[in-house]
């Protein structure tokens, strides 16, 4: 694709009249930003193909989680929502390609510069890699070690074919020269963007996907009530949220592809007996149904960001009696595939009944996003705290050893708070005049929900009309009639949850605990 090329290091500089003027200044760092995007490629692709080798990419955004202030993950959050993963992806691509850029420049000055540029970047990328537990350090270096070599040799060669520009414009050859230029740097780049691509399409997820799909559920031993009644509203969320509509906020960049024959779950820790458990040997023990809503700390007051499943698996309970919890254990870390940890107290996992080590959502097999092949499923904490997915170990320890959000600003412990939200009417929408529903769903998992109330503009609270229940963990949904008089209006709500506690009005932020306060929203009613 390349072709021969001048070979000293003197023949890599582009003479004066190509830099300094008639518009040549731009092929050295197209030439870097092609050596970048072929250094990647050619990473991304070994790292599909390699089960133990990393994606340089994946590494850097990862490190880049784990380092990020508080405020900005916050701000990143509400910003892209659950696009978050898929912006700081393209943040680092872009970034790794700007730095190629410029080291196009240099190169085409000092070139031996603008390599160890690529081998600094390249040692980088391979200490972030290296932090993966499921990566080989062998594997890191030598993918690491590809990108640079890849990356400096595509440089080397396009600024040869660089240098041959400064042909004099009168001539053929310059057309030539940048004919010949313009096809070598296109070409690689295309061959970069197909290794790059070629890289996450091999990475795996496919093959457990097919795995996971033949997988059959056992039947439960205590299977769940048969699914409930909802209200029958246009535009409220259902009973049950779909599988591929439920929210996914977690720090994994790149869904862990997890093969369950290579797959064990280990009780460690704190405990008399520790033992591991193969997929097999947790599929075959007395399974449960329950229904569970789950929600994530960063929802903010009326947002999406929580979701009801029917969720099956072993209850935690189980597990932890068997294993025998010393005293002095004071928290279950679940521990992931790719090394994330979230701590909750023993007391919960031994008191909540539907704590579980779920195996199944809504029928099927957990989802590759949600967890497959097991996850922890903690009915009344938010997630930050119990829901680890990819889960490989649960740990019995002290509250020494913090879960990955609390040392980054978040509460130790991490109950739900009573919430409620209103679906219908959307926010800013228009309605005409006359009866109109309005309608959401509450949730205080555990307590559960024995009150709704609904205020329009400075008027009395009203008692919406409230779904059967369909468990404490659950939410609930509720409607009210409303008599929509022409308009602005401002339409609040608030749950009171199975104890008589009325949801707070006290408006605070997500961090540390959870957001409070009643929702609002504001409609207009035709005339």
């Amino acid at each position: 694709m390349l072709g021969v090329v001048p070979a000293s290091t003197a023949d890599l500089q582009l003479p004066d009249d190509v830099r300094s003027g008639g518009g040549r200044r731009w092929p050295a760092p197209l030439a870097g930003v092609v050596a970048s995007a072929a250094g990647l490629g050619a990473a991304e692709l070994v790292g599909g193909l390699v089960d133990r080798a990393p994606s340089l990419v994946t590494a850097v955004g990862d490190t880049v989680v784990d380092h990020v202030p508080l405020w900005l993950e916050r701000a990143a959050i509400s910003l892209f929502g659950t696009h978050d993963k898929q912006v700081l992806l393209a943040g680092v691509l872009l970034v790794a390609l700007a730095l190629g850029a410029g080291l196009g420049v240099l190169a085409q000055r000092r070139p031996a510069l603008g390599a160890a540029g690529f081998a600094v970047a390249g040692a980088l990328a391979a200490w972030a890699a290296l932090g993966d537990p499921r990566r080989s350090a062998p594997w890191t270096l030598a993918v690491a070690v590809l990108a640079v070599v890849v990356g400096v040799a595509v440089l080397r060669a396009l600024l040869g074919r660089a240098a041959l520009l400064a042909v004099p414009a009168s001539t053929a050859g310059q057309e030539l020269a940048r004919r010949s230029f313009l096809v070598a740097a296109g070409g690689t780049a295309a061959l970069a963007v197909l290794a790059g691509v070629g890289g996450w399409l091999l990475s795996g997820r496919d093959r457990v996907e097919q795995l996971r799909e033949a997988i059959r559920l056992p039947r439960p031993a205590q299977p769940a009530a048969a699914p409930g009644t909802g209200l029958d509203v246009p535009g409220l969320s259902p009973l049950y949220t779909p599988n591929d509509s439920f929210y996914r906020i977690d720090t994994a960049l790149r869904v862990p592809g997890v093969d369950t024959a290579d797959w064990s779950l280990r009780v460690t820790g704190m405990v008399d007996r520790p033992f591991s458990l193969s997929y097999a040997d947790l599929m075959a023990m007395p399974q449960v149904e329950a229904d569970v809503t789950l929600s994530c700390v960063s929802n903010e007051v009326g947002g999406d960001l929580v979701g009801t499943a029917r969720w099956q698996g072993v209850r935690l309970r189980t597990l932890l009696d068997r294993a025998g919890v010393q005293a002095g254990a004071e928290q279950v870390l679940g521990r992931s595939v790719d090394g994330f940890t979230a701590g909750f107290p023993v007391q919960v996992a031994l008191d909540v009944e539907n704590a579980l080590v779920a195996v199944g959502m809504n029928g099927q097999p957990l989802p590759i996003d949600h967890g497959f092949p097991a996850r922890l499923v903690v009915p009344g904490l938010y997630g930050y705290v119990s829901a680890t997915k990819w889960l490989t170990e649960i740990e019995l320890t002290t509250w020494g050893v913090q879960g990955y959000w609390v040392p980054r600003g978040w509460s130790r412990e991490g109950p739900v708070k009573t919430q409620s939200r209103i679906d219908v009417p959307r926010a800013g929408s228009s309605v005409p005049a006359g009866r109109q529903a309005v309608a959401g769903v509450a949730w205080a998992p555990t307590r559960g929900v024995q009150r709704v109330q609904v205020q329009v503009d400075d008027g009395p609270w009203t008692d919406a009309r409230l779904a059967p229940s369909i468990g404490d963990d659950c939410w609930r949904q509720w409607s009210l009639a409303w008599d929509a008089t022409p308009g602005e209006h401002r339409i609040t709500v608030r749950a009171t949850d199975g104890t008589g506690e009325v949801q707070t009005d006290r408006r605070t932020q997500v961090a540390p605990d959870g957001a409070s306060g009643y929702p609002v929203v504001e409609v207009t009613v035709d005339g």
